[in-house]
């Protein structure tokens, strides 16, 4: 377990991960959420800047049921943008970023992804399963591999 200490977040992210900008419809990013079973999508501006992230949950936010609107309209709510769904106050990590640090966040948020920025750029997505990935490769001995490079 000590190799993880030298873990970081380029050692596991998902580079150039797909991403979507905010005038994206609900169905949009549900269709992508189907297809690849993410999480989360970070959302972009033209220039590839990170503005937000959309989650599952923020989508299942938009059909809540309340007391103006006992049935939600199915089609309607998936052709509206995601824009006031999606979270812009965001938990970031640059690439050189010790992977005990995102442990760390992912135990006191509860989040099960965060984007990877670096240059004011989306570059990365580092995902529980990253984490868990580079804790099973420092078990089995596995050094990092930007701890070699630097040696």
């Amino acid at each position: 377990m000590y190799k993880f200490f030298f873990y970081q977040v380029k050692d596991v992210m998902t580079s150039d991960p797909v991403t979507v900008e905010k005038n994206s419809t609900i169905k949009d990013v549900e269709q992508i959420f189907e297809k690849n079973d993410f999480n989360g999508l970070p959302v972009v501006d033209k220039n590839q800047r990170l503005i937000g992230m959309v989650t599952k949950l923020d989508l299942l936010k938009a059909f809540a049921f309340s007391k103006k609107v006992k049935v939600p309209q199915y089609d309607f709510i998936r052709e509206k943008e995601i824009a006031p769904l999606m979270t812009e106050a965001l938990h970031v990590f640059n690439p050189e970023t010790p992977l005990t640090g995102v442990l760390q966040k992912m135990i006191e948020t509860g989040y099960k992804s965060f984007p990877v920025v670096d240059r004011d750029r989306v570059v990365g997505i580092v995902a529980r399963e990253d984490v868990l990935r580079g804790l099973r490769q420092a078990a089995q001995g596995y050094p990092s591999p930007s701890h070699q490079a630097n040696h």
